[in-house]
């Protein structure tokens, strides 16, 4: 059985028809314009993030004590599953 989408496909305002037939009958219309391309990034931000975010995590963790990492811990798994923690 094929699968049914629950919203009809969007159809096209009056201009965006217009322009749609436009473009299929005359060979010689403007072309589309190319989505911008992201930029590049630099390669030594980049790595000085990673390198940041690997040492965050772990010194993080060093620097709490056992309680308050169970609280923390609590307090995500309650978001995470809806429940209520105490």
């Amino acid at each position: 059985m094929p699968k049914r989408s629950s919203n009809p496909p969007k159809q096209k305002d009056t201009q965006q028809l217009a322009r749609a037939t436009l473009d299929a009958v005359v060979l010689d219309a403007e072309p589309p314009k190319p989505e911008a391309a992201k930029p590049e990034k630099n390669p030594a931000a980049v790595a000085l993030g990673r390198l940041g975010g690997l040492k965050g995590g772990p010194a993080r963790m060093a620097k709490l004590s056992p309680a308050k990492r169970k609280a923390i811990a609590k307090k995500a798994a309650a978001k995470r599953w809806g429940s209520k923690a105490d």
